[in-house]
């Protein structure tokens, strides 16, 4: 079986709650989803990048591999698209993973769902993403959510937010989130402001009020990409 990559490339987590750990990235081809604050189009298209076979990718990530090595981070645009490889590749070469998804294709995810350790699961509003029906996308993304906490993998949830978006459609967000998960899950959601971050000087405020918003129902962290703050990939 093969599949198509766009790139592999050893860096600094930038994202999220492992924010600083050394991962190696395999950035899958293809996304079906079109959001505006995309910081890597070029992966959205299936036809970009290269093909390869499970001991292909496994001699990749191998040869990339430092001492500071935490784990692969399995990204995309929508590595889900690839869930039939993914299964194969970790059933014959296991790693400890990162599953970085959009959450929109839970019937893939149980494909692999066992065979991760990690995820983060991207939730998406409805003012930055193309979809006619985010309804049924947020729906999907729950099933996602509930399928990665009953399994026990160690999952947060993202949000990333324009110096446009609205307190009172993230705080809802929040606030559906928590009405749909176990009432024992202490579930954090990361809350990342888009780049570039000049643009949140005179939105200040908006960050601390989501924050205060969010936390009422989850566990809130806030952090940029830092990568970028570092000029890394």
């Amino acid at each position: 079986m093969k599949t198509r990559i766009n790139e592999i490339f050893s860096s600094i987590q930038g994202e999220g709650r492992f924010i600083g750990r050394r991962q190696i990235f395999v950035r899958f081809s293809g996304c079906n989803l079109d959001c505006e604050y995309c910081d890597t189009p070029q992966s959205r298209d299936p036809s970009v990048g290269t093909l390869f076979s499970e001991d292909e990718l496994n001699r990749s990530i191998k040869d990339l591999i430092t001492p500071d090595f935490h784990s692969v981070s399995l990204t995309g645009g929508e590595p889900l698209l690839h869930a039939d490889f993914i299964k194969s590749f970790l059933e014959k070469h296991y790693f400890n993973c990162l599953l970085e998804t959009n959450g929109s294709l839970p019937q893939e995810l149980k494909k692999i769902v066992e065979l991760i350790r990690c995820a983060s699961l991207d939730f998406k509003l409805p003012e930055h993403c193309s979809t006619s029906n985010w309804d049924g996308l947020f729906k999907r993304e729950l099933k996602s959510l509930n399928l990665l906490i009953d399994v026990g993998i160690n999952t947060y949830c993202k949000m990333v937010i324009l110096p446009s978006t609205k307190v009172e459609n993230i705080t809802q967000i929040a606030s559906m989130i928590r009405d749909e998960i176990p009432e024992n899950s202490k579930l954090s959601m990361v809350i990342q402001p888009s780049d570039p971050l000049d643009d949140w000087i005179s939105h200040k405020n908006e960050l601390f009020r989501i924050s205060e918003n969010v936390g009422k129902y989850l566990d809130v962290l806030t952090i940029p990409q830092v990568h970028k703050i570092l000029k890394i990939r």
